[in-house]
């Protein structure tokens, strides 16, 4: 089972995804302002890679980190412990949570409904 991500780890990882692979100054750029400090990011990319979560090529000087977890495989685990954790494993229990305590329109309902029919 792959470790949990802090919040700002999540981020990094965010920007990575959505860029497939990034140097230590570009994921800073990637950040709303105020940016965090080069150092900082450079920090959480390496406990990422100790993490297992990244990798990296060298390039000169410096280094071109990616991915090696895909984003399908994190998320999968953070849905799938929430709904442990939460609902005691329920899934429906989770989603009645989620019409309850949000506005869920009707038409996003039929449309989960017509992609569980697509699943049977």
């Amino acid at each position: 089972m792959m470790r949990d991500l802090t919040k700002a780890e999540e981020h990094v990882m965010q920007i990575l995804w959505e860029k497939g692979e990034s140097i230590v100054r570009d994921i800073v750029d990637q950040f709303p302002d105020p940016k965090p400090a080069y150092n900082t990011v450079s920090t959480i990319v390496r406990i990422l890679e100790s993490k297992g979560f990244v990798d990296y090529e060298k390039e000169g000087k410096g280094h071109t980190y990616y991915p090696i977890v895909a984003r399908e495989a994190y998320s999968n685990q953070s849905i799938n412990k929430l709904l442990d954790s939460y609902f005691q494993g329920s899934f429906k229990s989770m989603v009645s949570f989620f019409v309850q305590k949000n506005d869920v329109d009707v038409k996003d309902i039929e449309t989960l409904l017509n992609e569980i029919d697509k699943k049977n």
